[in-house]
């Protein structure tokens, strides 16, 4: 894709890859620079050039991890490219920017980006066409990663790699037969809802009312899924270049949504023990991000719950910078040792950063990832805006889906109470399964959410998952949650989702593949993963 201009010459001067973590501040030019560029209200993403399949200097920049330190650099920034090629960041028969354009981006000599393109050619990830540049391929007998393995031949596998429960038969076989009649009601309308339908938005708006948020349905917009909520949010409000405020670790899909959008993340740290809000506040000052998301209920991975002082804090911070705040709140509902917190938005001065704050839900968390149904929760105006961009890709969402979360979004009362029972004895399970076998691991046991955040004491979780996979069990490496590579590899998400029998067959079967993932590394060979 062809670059999009940066909203600053600061920005555009600046090496992409000093903004790519959280320790690597940019200093008080770049924010005065941006404190300086005229205000965008709500900006569309660029669209320029998507069709001459042309990768800019900066956007892959942009998506290349810092090279500092690294030996050799040029085999080092190679991997990096050939990795995001396979993981599908970068597309097939797409032309890299030409050598001088990258070494220039990423303020490293063109002998450098030379050698790095001989190597790719090498190693069956680039060609090059006389006259016309280098081109992205891939290596003969390798696939690009995806869902393929993950889906295929061993569906016995349990499942740890997705945080998601499943629906109980009756609940959703009940839920049908009451909206039948309601659904007969509608296939003579055209059936198109871009905002979604009117009676979801209305109850939805309603739900906020009740967690002491006022919201009227026009400031509701049912999405497929949150993730649907949050692409159609970076899009709208961000270009590619911007900077992005995020948490680390993160949700990984949420980070692969910024990358593929080309913008630049830059971090604060989350621990076992929560967010230091300093290090947010210096953040926000010195970054000026276009956007924060953040995850302060019972956080994905971690499951820390941010404190009611440090979100006031954080929401001042992200005032004073000018910066949206993007809050998920698709945990929120699963508090398992208390009250569900209060909406992240009634901390907002109302009129200022109110009016740039947007909330994500979701049904998936809560009840079932299959029926894809989420929201966010916006200024009015900005509501309008994002539909708008939703007509381009899917028009609107399933009648019947949406139909099925008003019923049980209309009886959670009564189904949300078993939900969580059921995720504390799942929770339990899990716990008492990791103290009998593998009681060197370090956890903490989460307030709420869905999954807790081990510590293996070793670099070994990527060797780990692949052990695991051999003996029937989907896990991924911490290292997918993690903003910069060579993170977290010494971290599992394990999720409670499934039944505590089916936990402890996992958790022996993990203790049982430890000592082969102990006496040799991960393979260099990337196995294909998909995390929710």
């Amino acid at each position: 894709m062809a670059d999009a201009s940066p909203p600053s010459q600061a920005s555009a001067d600046a090496p992409a890859h000093q903004h790519t973590n959280g320790s690597k501040h940019t200093n008080g030019t770049h924010a005065t620079a941006h404190r300086n560029t005229p205000p965008r209200t709500y900006p569309r993403a660029d669209t320029a050039g998507r069709a001459d399949r042309v990768l800019g200097g900066r956007r892959l920049a942009a998506m290349l991890p810092d090279p500092a330190g690294a030996r050799p650099v040029y085999r080092h920034l190679a991997r990096a490219i050939g990795a995001l090629i396979l993981d599908g960041h970068i597309a097939l028969h797409v032309r890299l920017p030409a050598e001088r354009e990258l070494a220039a981006a990423l303020n490293v000599s063109r002998p450098t980006v030379t050698a790095v393109y001989d190597l790719l050619r090498e190693d069956g990830y680039a060609h090059s066409r006389q006259g016309s540049g280098t081109w992205t391929t891939l290596p003969e007998g390798h696939m690009p990663s995806g869902v393929t393995r993950l889906l295929g031949s061993r569906e016995a596998a349990i499942d740890l790699a997705r945080a998601a429960p499943g629906l109980p038969e009756e609940t959703i076989v009940e839920a049908l037969a009451r909206v039948a009649p309601r659904m007969a009601a509608h296939v003579h309308t055209p059936g198109y809802h871009p905002y979604g339908l009117p009676e979801l938005r209305a109850a939805i708006a309603e739900r906020y009312v009740r967690r002491g948020l006022p919201t009227l349905p026009e400031q509701i917009l049912v999405t497929a899924g949150a993730q649907h909520a949050l692409t159609l949010a970076l899009g709208l409000l961000c270009r590619p270049g911007d900077r992005v405020m995020t948490e680390n670790p993160s949700y990984p899909n949420a980070l692969d949504a910024m990358g593929r959008a080309g913008l630049r993340t830059v971090s604060v740290p989350v621990t076992d023990t929560g967010w230091d809000v300093e290090i947010v506040e210096s953040t926000f000052r010195r970054t000026v991000p276009r956007l924060a998301y953040l995850i302060p209920d019972f956080h994905n991975p971690t499951g820390c719950l941010m404190p009611e002082h440090e979100r006031v804090r954080a929401v001042r911070a992200a005032e004073r910078s000018g910066a949206w705040l993007v809050i998920d709140e698709t945990l929120t509902d699963l508090a398992l040792d208390g009250p569900a917190p209060p909406p992240f938005a009634t901390h907002a001065v109302p009129g200022s950063g109110a009016g740039r704050l947007i909330t994500i839900g979701s049904m998936s968390k809560t009840h079932w990832a299959g029926l894809r149904i989420g929201w966010l929760r916006a200024p009015a105006g900005l509501v309008t805006e994002l539909a708008g961009q939703r007509v381009a890709t899917d028009m609107g969402g399933s009648v019947l889906d949406q139909l099925l979360a008003l019923d049980l979004l209309d009886r959670a009362d009564g189904l949300l109470p078993d939900r969580l029972q059921q995720l504390r004895d799942q929770r339990a399970a899990l716990a008492e399964a990791l103290t009998r076998h593998l009681p060197q691991w370090r956890w903490h046991l989460p307030p709420g959410g869905l999954s807790l955040w081990a510590d293996l004491g070793d670099p070994i979780a990527t060797a780990l998952a692949e052990q695991a996979w051999e003996h029937g069990v989907r896990i991924e490496s911490g290292a997918h949650f993690a903003t910069d590579p060579g993170l977290f590899e010494q971290r599992l998400r394990i999720p409670y989702t499934a039944p505590p029998d089916t936990l402890r067959e996992a958790v022996h079967r993990l203790a049982t593949a430890l000592p082969a993932a102990q006496d040799r590394p991960a393979s260099s060979r990337r196995r294909p993963h998909w995390i929710a």
